[in-house]
Formats: structure tokens, C-alpha cells, sequence
């Protein structure tokens, strides 16, 4: 793991995982545009969606990726996340047939209960990695997969942004973020019995630029990844 401190140019006020949720979860939708994630998760040739029975998203947020789960035939979500403001987003949209407030690395949910696990934007507030693939891991039947979006490290380390948002006094205010490398993800996967099926990363480009102008001098920069693991047994 590389320190955020090292690159970060911000020095915003910075909050805890569940404080910082709670405070954006009003205005997350606005801000998060379908290609940092579920551009990536459309282009994924791994998993078969439509074969999914049971899927575990942990950190569900707003209920993005439980939805775009269910508009690919996954036929039962459960949702975990800390944030009580996000969970409640989630509950409105419906997504999840059930939703837990709790931690992503120990959740609670039964043990082999699920053929996929998905994670979206949530590894940056992980001092650790190991916790997440072992619970997902645990989670995770026979031929199961874990699929993790993230921001990709190499634009944290470049852009020197934490995750942030803009609260209702017009404070930027960071929430706790920590730099995993690629090949943290990879040795901390392989120590709790995955294999890498699939790797795709998303770049700044036309679109992305559209959206954020100012994102201009990163154009060509690798912005999200997402990996996706199967059981190695």
C-alpha cells in the first residue's frame, strides 16, 4: 500500500468512511458518472451475468450496482454497507431483496452463499486488503467470482485527489483513502484463493472530459479498474 499523504494536493478536512457517506449519499448520484463503474462492468466478459442466482454487493451505496445487477438477470442481491444515509437510497430503489448495515470485511452473510461478490468504489477506504478478499472469499461458493470496481492508483497518485464531496456549508471534506497498488490487489487475492479471470481499466478520454473539463490534463490517464477474480479451488 502507497501513502495517500504522499500525493495528496487537497488537505481537506477529512472524516470517516460511515460520517463521509452519510454526508455525500444526497448528491452521490450527481457526482459519480455511470464510466468510472458501470462502464467497466458492461464491458466485462466474466462473469455471465444472466447465470448468477445470488450476488452479494458489498458497499452497495445508493443501489447502483444492485441495479444494473438486476438489469443483467441476477436474479437475488444482498446489500452491506456502512452508511445508514446510502442504505436508505438503496432501499428506495428497491434493488436488493435485502439490505445490512455493516462492514464489507465481516458481514454477516452466510458462508458459501452466493456465486459472485461485487464491490464497487469501496478499496480506497480499506487500510487493508486482505480482510475483503478473505470475507469475500468466505462468501463465495464453487465457481463463484468476486468482481471489484476501483479507482484506479495510478490516478490517485496523479491527481492527488482523495475521495471527497462538497457537504451543505460548501466545505470539500475528504473521506479516509488509502492507495492500494495493482499488485497489492493481486498479492492479497492469491494469499485467500483467487484467480485473476479479467482486468479492464478505463481511461479519460472525450467523454470523461465532457463531464469534468478540468480533467483535461489527464486525458489518456487510466481512471478505474475493474478486476475480477474466480475461486481457485
Amino acid at each position: 500500500m502507497a501513502d495517500f499523504s504522499l500525493f495528496d494536493t487537497r488537505d481537506y478536512r477529512t472524516v470517516d468512511v460511515a460520517t463521509g457517506y452519510d454526508g455525500w449519499s444526497a448528491t452521490y448520484e450527481d457526482s459519480v458518472p455511470d464510466a468510472m463503474d458501470l462502464a467497466l462492468l458492461d464491458g466485462l466478459a466474466v462473469p455471465d451475468w444472466g447465470g448468477v442466482e445470488r450476488a452479494a454487493d458489498l458497499g452497495c451505496g445508493t443501489g447502483r450496482t444492485g441495479t444494473w445487477l438486476r438489469e443483467h438477470g441476477v436474479g437475488h442481491v444482498d446489500g452491506v454497507d456502512l452508511s445508514t444515509g446510502m442504505l436508505a437510497l438503496a432501499e428506495k430503489r428497491g434493488a436488493h431483496d435485502s439490505l445490512t448495515r455493516g462492514d464489507v470485511r465481516s458481514t454477516g452473510l452466510p458462508e458459501e452463499g452466493y456465486d459472485l461478490v461485487i464491490s464497487s468504489l469501496i478499496d480506497e477506504h480499506l487500510p487493508d486488503l486482505d480482510p475483503y478478499y478473505a470475507e469475500a472469499r468466505r462468501l463465495t461458493a464453487p465457481g463463484g467470482h468476486c468482481v471489484l470496481v476501483a479507482y484506479h492508483p495510478q490516478f490517485m497518485m496523479v491527481s492527488g485527489m482523495p475521495t471527497h464531496f462538497t457537504d451543505d456549508s460548501g466545505e470539500d471534506v475528504a473521506i479516509a483513502t488509502h492507495v492500494h497498488l495493482i499488485g497489492d490487489h493481486v498479492r492479497a487475492a492469491l494469499a485467500h484463493g483467487w484467480r485473476l479471470e479479467e482486468m479492464s481499466e478505463a481511461v479519460v478520454d472525450d467523454a470523461w472530459v465532457s463531464v469534468k473539463p478540468k480533467w483535461e490534463r489527464f486525458r489518456g490517464h487510466p481512471v478505474s479498474m475493474a478486476l475480477v477474480w474466480s475461486r481457485a479451488d
